[in-house]
């Protein structure tokens, strides 16, 4: 190749790179922001309910305690204990109290049958008396003896009487007796499950003294307060939905029961109770619980 020639093309090839390099950065970024994805804005979705926190409760719910002094003679239940209403929980020392029943118990039928006595001699005396009303009338005896044998008849009619209180005086006693001894008789007030037990066998215990926590298990309710933006916009047997913290994606339907007819000044809310339609074990009576409501329209 001659020098004339290769001269050309080494300058025609620097031309053609020149070109390329000038022409080519601006197509290349035009190229790139048309290729980049445009996102488009998610749309919103309205929310049409208010969510608020609550608590699940149940209506039976008490402390049960001692009505009289004693020692706790045997415990038939512990926590978690389920139990029927009426069903015994304890005992307390009675033995005291069964003598004196039995003492009583013997004294109204001593008196009883004294009684018996008074009312047989008293039909004695009254059979006396009509006897010397015919004596009188056939002149066998005097005015005077008629009027004692009178008399004689009704000292035992007001003899007879008084037997018949101590019969009664002695019956009470012996019903205040049987209304101590019960009091020795712990009994669950409802069906439900002894939450906590506070005291032990042998234990000597007073009136009021707390002895079991007993709690109803059904129904349960949810206690919750909402703005009073509702106040008039929510009613009674209108359903909601109460969510569990434990199980979030579980929902639970309840039906409001109560709503408080005035609003607390202090906090600007209203009360709500609701009854859930169904129990179940992730909703504990004592445990927090999320209530949505819907909005007012």
């Amino acid at each position: 190749m001659s020098y004339r020639k290769s001269v050309w093309v080494i300058a025609g090839i620097g031309t053609t790179l020149l070109v390329g390099c000038s022409s080519d950065r601006p197509a290349n970024v035009a190229i790139t922001a048309a290729a980049a994805p445009v996102h488009a804005a998610s749309p919103v979705v309205p929310v049409n309910y208010y969510e608020t926190s609550g608590v699940l409760v149940v209506e039976n719910q008490v402390d049960v305690q001692a009505q009289r002094d004693g020692v706790l003679s045997e415990i038939l239940v512990d926590t978690g204990s389920r139990v029927q209403k009426g069903q015994l929980l304890a005992r307390i020392d009675d033995r005291q109290l069964q003598a004196d029943r039995e003492a009583a118990d013997a004294k109204i039928r001593s008196i009883e049958a004294d009684l018996k006595t008074w009312e047989a001699d008293a039909k004695v005396l009254e059979s006396d008396y009509e006897r010397d009303q015919e004596m009188f009338k056939a002149q066998l005896i005097t005015e005077k003896q008629l009027e004692h044998s009178h008399y004689k008849m009704i000292g035992s009619g007001f003899q007879l009487e008084r037997e018949k209180q101590n019969v009664r005086n002695a019956k009470a006693t012996l019903q205040s007796l049987d209304l101590e001894i019960e009091k020795t008789r712990i009994v669950a007030p409802f069906a439900g499950v002894v939450a906590r037990r506070y005291v032990r066998s042998g234990q000597k215990v007073a009136p009021n003294d707390r002895l079991f926590w007993v709690t109803a298990t059904s129904p349960v309710n949810v206690q919750f307060t909402l703005p009073e933006s509702f106040r008039g916009k929510i009613t009674t047997a209108q359903e909601i939905t109460v969510l569990s913290p434990l199980s979030p994606k579980e929902t639970h339907l309840a039906k409001v029961r109560t709503v408080s007819p005035v609003v607390d000044p202090a906090s600007g809310t209203i009360e709500v109770l609701a009854e859930l339609a169904e129990n179940s074990d992730q909703m504990m009576p004592g445990t927090s619980a999320l209530v949505r409501v819907a909005k007012p329209k």
